[in-house]
């Protein structure tokens, strides 16, 4: 069995709980109430990911090798 670590992105939502969503795994997506739910609904929908990629025989995207930057940048907003 091999691990493989994924970045999740968690926002808070205006109306409660928070949507998670994995950039390294296009279309993954789910929701918790509490951050230890969003968390754990992302560990259940990144696992179904990628027994959906075996299944169909496709590689399984991995952030190896991903460097990672946060831009400040200013607006007239």
């Amino acid at each position: 069995m091999r691990c493989l670590n994924y970045r999740i992105l968690l926002r808070r939502e205006p109306e409660g709980g928070y949507t998670v969503t994995v950039p390294t795994l296009p279309g993954c997506v789910t929701f918790g109430e509490t951050v230890d739910e969003a968390i754990a609904m992302a560990r259940e929908v990144i696992e179904l990911y990628i027994e959906h990629l075996l299944e169909k025989g496709e590689e399984i995207p991995t952030e190896e090798g991903l460097l990672e930057y946060i831009l400040t940048v200013e607006t007239h907003a």
